[in-house]
């Protein structure tokens, strides 16, 4: 296995992030990663990526269908070709994981 710089990582995270950004929950106008639903983004090797996230609400209605757009969201990373998503509800999600910004957004500061 390749070792990426220090660097490189961090591009490649931040590239990562933004992706996830494109992702929104249906029930709240703002992107999965603002409203703390990513729990873990985890680098394995030069081109996979395992993410641990979770949902607003275990019954979430799109249960299925956030996890997929994740997965095809970082999918769409340069060098990025396998994405594994593992979802947890331990942390059980809060408002306290919203992000300031995203606070904003939704008129809560």
């Amino acid at each position: 296995m390749k070792m990426e710089s220090k660097g490189n990582f961090l591009e490649r995270e931040a590239k990562i992030v933004d992706a996830l950004k494109t992702v929104f929950d249906p029930e709240i106008p703002v992107n999965i990663y603002d409203l703390g639903l990513i729990y873990e983004i985890l680098a394995t090797n030069d081109d996979t990526v395992d993410i641990t996230m979770t949902l607003t609400n275990p019954n979430c209605p799109v249960a299925d269908e956030i996890p997929r757009d994740v997965k095809e969201a970082v999918l769409g990373v340069e060098g990025i070709k396998q994405v594994n998503v593992k979802l947890v509800f331990e942390p059980e999600w809060s408002k306290d994981m919203i992000s300031e910004a995203a606070m904003l957004e939704l008129g809560l500061l």
